[in-house]
């Protein structure tokens, strides 16, 4: 049996149109990284490019992380990765991600779940930005107010 890959480097698909989701992408984006973190919003013509074997319409139902080498991470397993992502959180994630804590993983996305779809309004279209079209999300640079967090 093959040894797993290394991770170098991770994507997160997030919902563009859950202000949920919206915070905590500026929130991981200001968090220390151990391991690089790209977020894209999920469905959109960028994440389609990236990534076209993916089943997008299930990337906006629920979190979703790519891995550089391929590797696919979804719900709560999706958030602990994010965790073992960042510099302050990775024992966390590591204590998530036994059978003691699986169950609080799994408490915090039912939870996140229930907020997001209290909240979620229609983003931007998903897929149908063309190149040079709609301002991205995920560029700091290309923020408008859709994605400004109460600071």
């Amino acid at each position: 049996m093959a040894a797993p890959e290394a991770v170098r480097a991770l994507t997160v698909l997030y919902d563009a149109g859950c202000p949920l989701c919206v915070h905590i992408r500026h929130w991981l984006l200001a968090q220390p990284q151990l391991v690089p973190l790209a977020l894209v919003p999920a469905a959109s013509y960028e994440a389609r490019r990236r990534f076209p074997g993916l089943d997008h319409a299930s990337t906006l139902k629920e979190i979703t992380v790519v891995g550089d080498a391929g590797q696919v991470w979804r719900g709560t397993d999706a958030f602990v990765v994010c965790l073992w992502a960042l510099a302050e959180h990775r024992p966390k994630a590591d204590w998530l991600a036994t059978a003691a804590g699986r169950p609080f993983a799994r408490a915090a996305m039912y939870t996140a779940s229930k907020w997001r779809a209290a909240l979620r309004t229609e983003g931007p279209p998903g897929g149908t930005d063309p190149p040079g079209g709609a301002a991205d999300p995920a560029d700091p640079a290309a923020c408008d107010d859709r994605c400004s967090v109460p600071r």
